[in-house]
């Protein structure tokens, strides 16, 4: 025991005196001889420390630190990551400078496109550029990015950004100062400068005055087609093909292949040749070496963009980027974009950030679809991306779908856009028949059609049209029943725990709170005693079982929640399913019953009528014309704005009559407006540090409760207070919100606020 207690410390002494040694040894970096200093965007979301920060390059970094290449720095005493902006000669702070840990990779993964893009949109949110860089860029694959020749890459010339002065400017210029030690006397004894040596600070010094911010910097999963080879061949500009059906879609297609920027509000006609009207626009752009970039909501539609542009082009010509690819995957399809590889893009959300080359064209498919809202901050609209890239990179824009969205219109109003729209006898000849069952003629055959949920105009429409094929019952709400009352008073069922609403899974099921998720099997009314419960809101399992039951001898498939349905036969099937995800049916649809229309259209939200008429439309579409038999039967008031809208299938009439109605209520997008939701002495502080711009409104602060319609990422005892601002004062707004998160973020004040711009949910 003595031996080894000898031993311990004897060893102890030696690995110390190693370690020592090691660190004594090892030689001090040395700066880069050319453009030493590096301009960096660390990976920090705190506002207060939105900017870039300059670090020195090790000469043994100089070939690899590439302006857009991903670097590992010391910041506040952490390793951190972040991305190389620039290189440059000196930085405008006199003090000393850390150096670069580590250069994580030479690939550029931010181009100076994106990352000006990315800026921008970070100011138009007011969020960070940490926080839009981490949407913007997929996180790195090692192997997917060495499989496709980053090592070629990393022996090729210094990039155009390193040798921004030439070798003989460089050997005219002087060391900066910045980068001396302690002016010139000492300079003068110093081989090297002293802010290169080992004693560096631990954490980099910031620039004294930032840059401008206008400047750097489980369904099948579609694109199996869409791998891209080595280089795309050139692609052939195509003829108009579907576009030959809009009087002003010739026109567009010709600018595009000019290089132009023309900007188009298209209302797609019924069918399914939207996707194929996509490919040629695609196509048309890449024809002229322009890119193009198209971003749909789900991964239905990509699948159907996907298949249109193979159908065109062939193989290899485009990719799809989608998050269910895998990481490996999808990084290596991103880089071919990155490397210039593939013209054409289609994608989800994240794809709105996609590097494309010499961007062209960007088209957004059914931009009201709530799937376009980035969930994370600072929770930038993929419609309000594209239209900036378009802007900056002066592209083409497309704005498509069946609905046309109030804030398209505005862009259109504006002149930003123009309408792509079809003759109206060409929308008679593609549209079903569509009726509401509260007219008068079907009232005075049937007194409870203004009353039932399935009125027998639907229940017999239903019946003809299986013989004929499939028949589309869209219903808004998933589960067995959505919402209970009490049997007797008819008082909403609500939990006793958070006062959430009650429903039942399944037939034999107890209630159970929609919010919490607590069980009430004792539940009993408060008002009146009675235990019993009645339905208020029917799900789609329900009704796919009262369907079964009236038509027994007919299957009933149900696509809904994570058990969508791709597409159906043409024989007579009854398919119930919930918005966004009805399946297409091989030739179309016999009919369609849109149930509940009351539940969609009476939501206490700003945007109830465009989502009822969008979701109705994309129901509508899958329908066949009505000289081929389609009906479509909305089971709601015939008199409401949104159901004309569409029994005339007249999207554009709606969309402007709810841009006056907004204008006239102060309402977006006539407004900007900006919500902050936190808790409620946070979000005083924020109101009180904001220097709002002249005739800013500062509505609230309001309950924000947990679990409520459109407070999903609220907690109990948060407020929410609303700022509004004319549009001219949109950008004000922002800065100022941008500057008082700062001031808070540099107090380290206690509370985060979150701050959303031209919030979704606004009521």
């Amino acid at each position: 025991m003595s031996e080894l207690s000898e031993r311990a410390p004897r060893g102890a002494r030696r690995a110390a005196g190693s370690r020592g040694r090691s660190r004594r040894a090892r030689p001090a970096p040395v700066a880069a001889e050319r453009l030493p200093v590096a301009r960096v965007a660390v990976d920090v979301s705190l506002p207060h420390l939105d900017r870039p920060f300059d670090y020195l390059v090790p000469e043994r970094m100089a070939d690899t630190a590439r302006p857009g290449c991903r670097v590992r720095v010391r910041f506040a005493g952490q390793l951190t990551g972040g991305y190389l902006l620039s290189r440059e000669a000196a930085s405008e702070h006199p003090g000393r400078l850390a150096f670069l840990e580590r250069v994580v990779s030479p690939e550029p993964v931010l181009t100076p496109e994106i990352a000006g893009l990315a800026r921008a949109v970070a100011d138009r949110y007011a969020g960070t550029l940490a926080d839009v860089l981490r949407l913007a860029i997929p996180p790195r694959h090692a192997a997917a990015e060495a499989a496709e020749g980053a090592a070629k890459l990393a022996r090729g010339p210094r990039p155009p950004a390193i040798q921004a002065d030439g070798p003989a400017e460089a050997a005219r210029e002087p060391r900066p100062a910045a980068i001396q030690a302690d002016g010139p006397a000492e300079a003068a004894r110093e081989p090297r400068p002293a802010a290169v040596k080992a004693d560096r600070p631990a954490a980099p010094v910031p620039r004294s005055s930032p840059p401008s911010r206008s400047t750097p910097g489980p369904h099948s999963v579609p694109g199996r087609h869409s791998v891209p080879g080595p280089h795309s061949a050139p692609v052939p500009r195509p003829d108009p093909g579907p576009w030959a059906r809009y009087p002003a879609g010739e026109a567009f297609l010709a600018a595009v292949a000019d290089g132009r920027a023309p900007r188009a509000a298209w209302s797609a006609l019924p069918g399914s040749l939207w996707a194929e009207e996509i490919a040629h626009a695609a196509a048309t752009a890449a024809s002229a070496g322009r890119g193009a970039l198209i971003v749909v909501p789900d991964v239905r539609d990509l699948g159907q963009v996907d298949a249109a542009l193979t159908a065109l082009l062939g193989e290899g010509q485009h990719v799809s980027l989608a998050a269910g690819l895998g990481p490996a995957e999808r990084y290596r399809r991103w880089l071919s974009v990155l490397r210039g590889q593939t013209r054409i893009v289609a994608g989800l959300r994240a794809a709105m950030f996609a590097p494309v080359r010499d961007l062209g064209l960007v088209v957004i498919w059914d931009d009201g679809d709530d799937l376009h809202s980035e969930r994370r901050a600072p929770y930038p609209h993929a419609r309000e991306v594209l239209a900036l890239r378009a802007h900056r990179q002066q592209a083409a824009a497309l704005i498509g779908g069946f609905a046309r969205t109030a804030e398209t219109t505005q862009l259109v109003q504006a002149g930003w856009a123009h309408p792509i729209v079809a003759s109206r006898p060409a929308v008679r000849t593609l549209a079903p028949l569509i009726r509401g069952t509260g007219d008068e003629a079907e009232l005075a055959r049937d007194e409870a059609a203004a009353t039932a949920r399935l009125p027998s105009l639907a229940l017999r429409t239903a019946g003809e049209a299986l013989g004929r094929g499939p028949v589309l019952v869209q219903v808004p709400r998933r589960g067995y029943l959505a919402a209970v009352a009490c049997g007797r008073c008819r008082e909403p069922a609500r939990c006793a725990v958070c006062g959430g609403p009650l429903a039942l899974g399944t037939a034999d099921a107890p209630p159970q709170c929609a919010w919490c998720g607590a069980l009430a099997a004792a539940w009993r009314c408060p008002r009146c005693g009675h235990a019993g419960l009645r339905s208020i809101v029917t799900g789609a399992a329900r009704t796919a079982e009262e369907l079964g039951r009236a038509f027994p001898s007919v299957p009933v498939r149900t696509s809904r929640g994570q058990a969508v349905i791709a597409s159906v036969p043409e024989t007579p099937a009854l398919v119930v399913a919930t918005p966004g995800a009805e399946p297409a049916a091989r030739g179309g649809y016999a009919a369609a019953l849109l149930l509940d229309g009351w539940i969609l259209a009476g939501r206490a939200t700003l945007r109830a009528a465009d989502e009822a008429l969008r979701r109705w439309l994309n129901a509508a579409a899958l329908v066949r014309p009505a000289a081929e038999g389609g009906r479509v039967i909305a089971v709601a008031d015939a008199s409401l704005p949104a159901v004309q809208a569409l029994i005339r299938w007249d999207p554009v009439m709606h969309s402007e009559r709810e841009v006056a109605e907004r204008e006239h209520l102060r309402f977006p997008p006539s407004v900007r407006m900006g919500a902050a939701l936190g808790p409620p002495t946070a979000v005083t502080e924020l109101v009180q540090a904001a220097q709002l711009p002249p005739g800013a409104d500062v509505l609230g602060p309001v309950p924000a409760a947990s679990g409520a319609p459109g407070t999903d990422d609220a907690e109990d005892g948060e407020v929410r207070v609303f700022f509004r601002v004319p549009r001219t004062y949109g950008a004000d707004l922002a800065r100022a919100l941008q500057a008082a998160q700062a001031v808070r973020s540099a107090r380290k004040a206690v509370g985060a606020v979150r701050v959303h711009m031209d919030p979704v949910d606004l009521i």
